[in-house]
Order: structure tokens, then sequence, then C-alpha cells
């Protein structure tokens, strides 16, 4: 039934059932599972599992052909994670595809069945790989940034928005992500002129309340770090910034086009083409422990003027000359 949905979803031509009867004569049809850390109708979901997919046809692996594709989705959540990993092993796959530290952590204590993960903040620190370079067991993948790249963000906010003195940094203290990333930050910040202080991230309403008693002190803004929460409450942050005026930076596209001032990260459509290269090498043989982890390689700069206008800011034309994108 998920299968029907996924079809749709990708805008895929539709496939006849069984799968063996379709696979050429003599060809195995390999299983790939997919856990995804947002909702099957998040447009980011549609996009990267469309990215994986065609990544896949380029190598030869056609779904419905000579590959099976079952695509679960979590959407953040601990313990439906952990159901849709259990749905997904007891499919018995080849190879799984997993999105974020949720759905990894799900998996974590599986060790018969390859994992390549294709956005993980600090896959060492939270105890997915033994290294970078040496995996070390059945996982491997590609990482959603490297730490430095924290410190842009406030760099960049002080840059849009100079009058900002103070810097709510959300974070999700729970992975090691997000205090490596409120690291990072507050290590930079100091030398610019800011001062931060962090704000756990729970659920909307305790970000509407956090955001908007920090909100009552002037020259403030607003600093989102990732995290699977961030992904899932990103329309909720952008709003709560924007009705409090304040001017906010993340590192998602996405919280960009939901109405976030401005972000700076990685192309994670970028990451999942990427991610099925590791799977098409796995299929045909090779272990996870020897395909090292990989930083992304294309990062992407989205400023939202609409929302700049807004907030009563000029952004600079130094950062629009940077920009990837400029949302009008």
């Amino acid at each position: 039934m998920r299968r029907r949905e996924f079809i749709t979803l990708v805008g895929g031509t539709a496939l006849a059932w069984p799968l063996v009867a379709r696979a050429q004569q003599g060809e195995r049809v390999r299983r790939v599972g997919v856990l995804m850390n947002q909702s099957a109708d998040d447009p980011e979901t549609k996009a990267r599992t469309k990215a994986f997919l065609q990544g896949m046809q380029e190598l030869g692996w056609i779904d419905g052909r000579n590959m099976r594709v079952d695509i679960r989705w979590e959407a953040g959540d601990v313990e439906h994670a952990r159901k849709m990993a259990a749905e997904l092993v007891a499919l018995s796959p080849d190879v799984i595809l997993s999105s974020g530290v949720t759905g990894l952590s799900a998996l974590q204590r599986i060790r018969h069945i390859p994992v390549v993960f294709a956005i993980a903040p600090d896959p060492v620190g939270a105890g997915f790989v033994d290294s970078l370079a040496r995996p070390g067991g059945n996982v491997t993948g590609f990482m959603q940034f490297e730490y430095s790249l924290s410190g842009k963000w406030v760099e960049l906010l002080k840059e849009i928005a100079p009058g900002v003195t103070r810097a709510a940094v959300l974070r999700d203290p729970a992975i090691s992500g997000g205090v490596g990333q409120f690291a990072v930050i507050q290590a930079v910040a100091p030398s610019i002129g800011v001062d931060v202080s962090a704000v756990n991230l729970r659920d909307a309403a305790d970000i509407e309340r956090a955001v908007t008693a920090f909100a009552r002190y002037a020259n403030g803004g607003l600093i989102l770090t990732a995290s699977p929460m961030a992904t899932v409450h990103r329309d909720v942050i952008a709003a709560v910034a924007i009705r409090n005026k304040l001017p906010s930076v993340g590192p998602f596209r996405s919280f960009v086009t939901g109405g976030g001032l401005v972000s700076y990260g990685a192309n994670f459509e970028n990451n999942f083409r990427r991610a099925a290269a590791y799977v098409d090498r796995i299929l045909k043989g090779e272990k996870p422990a020897d395909l090292p982890v990989q930083a992304p390689t294309r990062y992407e700069l989205v400023v939202n003027l609409k929302t700049a206008r807004t907030l009563g800011l000029a952004v600079p034309q130094s950062v629009l000359a940077r920009a990837d994108e400029v949302i009008e």
C-alpha cells in the first residue's frame, strides 16, 4: 500500500507486479529498504527520494525490474522510527538507506544488514561508525556537514543583521550533533559581538514559548541547528521568528522557503544521489566497513528577500552575490 503512494510520489511510470515477472531472465531482484526522517508528503522527502532513485537508475538499478524499493517514513519520532525500522528489517532487504539520526539510532543494533546513511551530523560522536576513514561495521554513508559550518551561521546572521547582539540557538541536546553545533557557535559568537543562549528543541508549543520569551528583549536573532526535530518543526520556527521580528538563519533550504531569513548548508539531494553509489557498490559485494564516510561536496546559500523586507532588513549585496538562490 505504501508502494503505490511512493510510485505516485516520485511521478514514475506505473509498475506491474510481481517484480520477479518483470525481471530480466536470470536476473536477481535485489531489495532496498529506505527509512526517511520526514513524512511521506513532505516536499523535501519527495525530492530526496527522487534523487536517490534517479541515482540508482543511472547505475542500472530500476525499481520494479532488478530492484524492489520499500520505503518507510518516521517523521522524526523515536518510537515510530523503531517501528518503521523493524518493518524494514523484517523484509530482509539487501541494504537499507537511512536519512537522519533518528532512523540510524533505530537501526543501530541491526548488524546483519548493510546500512547507508545519506544524512548524519556526527556519525562518529553518535557511535554509528568507528571513524570516518574506517567505519568498521555494517554502517557507512555521508555526513550532514562538518562542525566548522556551524560558525558560519552566526557570522551570516551578524552580516545580514548587524544590530543583533543576542542569539537564541535552537538545538537538540539529546544528540551529539546538537551539542557539537552549539559548542562551535558559542566559540565563534563572542568575536563578532553576539551573546548566545541555548533553546532546547522539544515540541511546537515549547518552541513558541521559548522563542517568544527570548524576543521580549531587543537586538535578538535566531539560529536553527540541524536535527530531526529542527526538520519537523522548521515551519513553526520560521513563523515564530517572523512574528517576533527575529532575523533567523538555519541549515536547510526548506527553512527559508518556509519563511526563514537565510540558510547555509549542504545540498541534501546531492547527498542522496551520492548515496546511491554506495548502495550500488554494496549490492555488488563491497562491505560498508571498507567505504569511508564522506563529507558533502555541494553547499548552498539561500536568502528570502520577502522575509527580509518584513523584518525591515536590507540584505547586503555581498550576501546576495554569494547566494545560490534568492526568494523574492
